[in-house]
């Protein structure tokens, strides 16, 4: 897949995954507005933007880390093999985590980067300290909270060919979730949990894709390094 339709597939797995982010996200989401708004800031957009602009900053710096891990493990003397195999490794990931959402696969991937005392403590303190700072510091760990898509996403973005490509990569991604996180309290919280479950089917489809592709792209490098080092 070109970078471009690598792009399309993550925003698409956000739009899809919404259903996810609703039952796992939307109660957190709509009882930390609701403190931040008591005191009469309900009007304001720029909590919501200081919210959910630190969440997508979180997902973008993760797959820019992610890329250069990639690069660095590429980077080794034997780049062309090191390279096929990564490929390869992650797109296995990829489909085994899109397996995990599809309900198929009894693996568990959904690691959190931050213990959950933390993050709920986290949560606690962000609710005093004012609707844009606080609201920066909730979406900040908001971005850390375990989940399989954003995991398989961020494993993708190990394959990156820069930095920035992995940051875009996970960037839209985060783009794609935005609507439903924006509007969770007003419009798709009216989702029931069967529509959901649909909507999460398909992200996990949408993975599974990437990971095959990842897998064949690994494949077909290797055997071309191959070729050329017997040529």
């Amino acid at each position: 897949m070109t970078p471009e339709l690598n792009y399309a597939a993550a925003f698409m797995a956000g739009i899809l995954g919404s259903g996810h982010c609703i039952g796992m996200c939307g109660s957190l989401v709509s009882a930390f507005f609701m403190s931040v708004n008591k005191d009469g800031n309900s009007r304001s957009v720029l909590p919501y933007v200081a919210y959910h602009g630190a969440r997508v900053g979180v997902y973008t710096l993760v797959g820019a880390l992610a890329a250069l891990l990639g690069l660095a493990l590429t980077s080794t003397g034997i780049i062309g093999k090191t390279q096929g195999i990564l490929q390869i490794v992650a797109g296995v990931v990829v489909i085994l985590i899109g397996l995990e959402v599809l309900g198929v696969s009894r693996l568990r991937f959904a690691v959190s980067f931050l213990p959950a005392r933390l993050v709920r403590s986290g949560f606690s303190a962000a609710m005093k300290r004012g609707p844009v700072v606080g609201s920066m510091m909730g979406g900040t760990l908001n971005g850390f909270m375990p989940c399989a898509l954003t995991l398989a996403i961020a494993v993708k973005a190990t394959t990156a060919g820069s930095a920035l490509e992995g940051a875009l990569l996970m960037a839209a991604f985060g783009a794609g979730t935005l609507p439903s996180m924006m509007f969770v309290s007003v419009l798709f919280g009216r989702m029931g949990a069967k529509f959901r479950g649909g909507l999460m089917k398909g992200a996990a489809l949408i993975v599974i894709v990437m990971g095959v592709a990842t897998v064949y792209q690994g494949v077909r490098y290797t055997m071309v390094m191959k070729d050329l080092a017997n040529w």
